[in-house]
């Protein structure tokens, strides 16, 4: 599956459009040289490497984001002449880098970031061994199920709905990596839960399966909120440094390490993976689609 430029937030449609358009029938080979043929800002391109989109050019978000360092909107005139005469040449030599490759989960949770969804593995994938040992179900589990037994069923919210024909009723669609349920909640349910009904991004329902007319729903007892769970996805493994190693003749003073002006410093030592090349994201956040 390919996405299109349109789900890359914040690239402009004109930016889009001149990558296409400069593209024609030659790929890009480079970073470098997609820059120079289609005379975007360098901002249009890390918003394209934010959402992973430079796999033709066999390089990762990680990698993209560091190659895009090295560009300036104003190229060098010297070099911006040179390329009159030729194909792109590169304006100075950049030495191979081995970046720390993003785990599994933060790269989800960057796709999310910067596109809206994902085309990995489903975020509650990650979770499934924690949610087992809950004595949670998954949703394609609940079709199995006698009718009226009770569960526990866990997913990111998709869809609220509460239809004036319904008399206050509300259905919820939850989703995890094997596919979706269908929520009912009755008027007092929804009352006592309204604040983690109408803002939580994963929840867990406590309630009783219903078949009915080939139709699977959990009529809902009470919702748990999973959103903390779900920031594990993607979390730091490293955890940064808290001070100076030498407070004991200097007392517990604020780190001056911690001053943006001094990063490179900082850099020195701080585990790599905290201030990696990309913008990370706080946390898996998706667009539900609410009627109410």
């Amino acid at each position: 599956v390919r996405l299109g430029f349109r789900m890359a937030r914040g690239l402009a449609e004109a930016h889009g459009a001149a990558l296409v358009a400069s593209r024609g029938e030659h790929p890009y080979g480079t970073i470098d040289e997609l820059w120079r043929r289609a005379r975007v800002p360098v901002a249009a391109l890390e918003r394209l490497a934010e959402a992973d989109a430079y796999g033709s050019v066999a390089t990762d978000r990680r990698g993209a984001l560091w190659a895009i360092r090295a560009l300036n909107d104003a190229p060098l005139p010297l070099f911006a002449a040179a390329d009159k005469d030729g194909p792109p040449q590169p304006e100075a030599p950049e030495p191979a880098v081995q970046l720390t490759p993003m785990r599994p989960g933060r790269t989800v949770v960057e796709d999310y970031g910067a596109v809206g969804l994902t085309l990995r593995e489903h975020p509650v994938w990650f979770l499934r061994d924690t949610l087992r040992a809950q004595g949670m179900t998954t949703c394609a589990a609940l079709d199995q199920l006698r009718d009226g037994r009770r569960v526990i069923v866990p997913g990111l919210v998709l869809v609220r709905q509460k239809p004036g024909s319904a008399k206050g009723v509300m259905f919820i669609t939850i989703e995890d990596e094997t596919g979706i349920a269908n929520l009912i909640l009755w008027p007092s349910v929804f009352e006592r839960q309204r604040r983690l009904v109408l803002t939580t991004g994963m929840l867990a329902c406590h309630g009783r399966v219903q078949h009915e007319g080939g139709v699977t729903h959990v009529i809902t007892e009470r919702l748990e909120d999973l959103t903390p769970l779900l920031r594990q996805v993607g979390e730091q493994e490293w955890t940064p440094a808290t001070g100076r190693g030498d407070e004991a003749r200097h007392g517990g003073t604020p780190d001056a390490r911690q001053n943006p002006k001094h990063k490179a410093v900082l850099d020195l030592h701080t585990p790599r993976d905290i201030y990696a090349p990309e913008r990370l994201s706080n946390g898996i956040k998706v667009e539900t689609r609410d009627f109410r």
